[in-house]
């Protein structure tokens, strides 16, 4: 079984934890500056998602993404900054320095519905790299996006993530992958951001999951840090991840994650 809306009472819990993570996005920016660690984003965060929006931070103390004796993560928010592919823990001595590159990760919970989302974050005056990177994964995302409609396939969505990045001379992580959301935080399918034109399941409407594309700099490969949780770049190299959550409909998708500062939806 894959994740899927199967009412109205659904779509709306649905767009309502969208809407939740989305403006927990929107509320960071202005906090992300030269000087600030990464566990003052978490703080901040958690504080706005528990209390202003009357959410559950999804990531606090889940222990489902890595197979055996792996520790529960310990924070609210995923925090990976420069050659940090996904899955950064938030740090007090982690400082954020001017030229930094930053994905803040955001899952809540709200009223038992899962709304997940990414998006990078540039620390004072990003590199030429980092901002052909950063805009090229996000331009993935979108591409990815325009692939979802129903009686399309999943391979659909990897192909045109992996056309666009390896056509600007990127490389797309592979071990990580979107992967269905709804009541469930990872749930089927995984969506992988590579792949063939044709190859998969078969997309049909209201099925609900994630487009997260992983794009490097350099080359693919990664390694896991001894904290069981962080993903680096093994060449050390800049990562950049842009990350929605939607829904398959007839003629495309509705993401329920958006942001107005994307402008019109893909």
């Amino acid at each position: 079984m894959v994740a899927a809306v199967t009412n109205e009472a659904d779509v709306e819990g649905m767009r309502a934890a969208g809407r939740a993570a989305a403006s927990v996005l929107e509320m960071i920016g202005e906090h992300v500056t030269p000087g600030v660690t990464t566990e003052t984003l978490n703080e901040i965060c958690h504080d706005f998602i528990v209390n202003e929006l009357e959410c559950t931070p999804a990531p606090l103390n889940y222990g489902g993404g890595g197979g055996g004796g792996q520790q529960p993560f310990p924070k609210s928010i995923c925090t990976s900054v420069n050659h940090v592919v996904c899955h950064g823990i938030p740090s007090p001595g982690k400082k954020l320095k001017s030229s930094d590159v930053l994905n803040i990760d955001i899952t809540v919970i709200k009223d038992g519905y899962h709304g997940d989302t990414s998006k990078m974050f540039f620390v004072g005056e990003g590199s030429i790299l980092a901002k052909r990177l950063v805009q090229t994964t996000q331009e993935c995302l979108y591409k990815g996006i325009e692939a979802v409609r129903t009686g399309a396939y999943l391979g659909d969505i990897g192909h045109a993530i992996q056309q666009h990045a390896e056509a600007n001379r990127f490389s797309v992580v592979r071990e990580f992958c979107g992967h269905g959301i709804g009541k469930v935080f990872h749930d089927a399918p995984q969506v992988l951001h590579y792949g063939r034109r044709g190859s998969g399941i078969r997309l049909e409407a209201g099925m609900t999951f994630t487009i997260e594309p992983m794009i490097n700099a350099g080359k693919r490969h990664i390694k896991i840090l001894p904290d069981q949780w962080t993903a680096v770049t093994k060449d050390h190299k800049m990562s950049a991840q842009w990350e929605h959550t939607l829904m398959v409909t007839d003629d495309g998708c509705e993401i329920f994650t958006w942001r107005d500062e994307e402008g019109t939806p893909p």
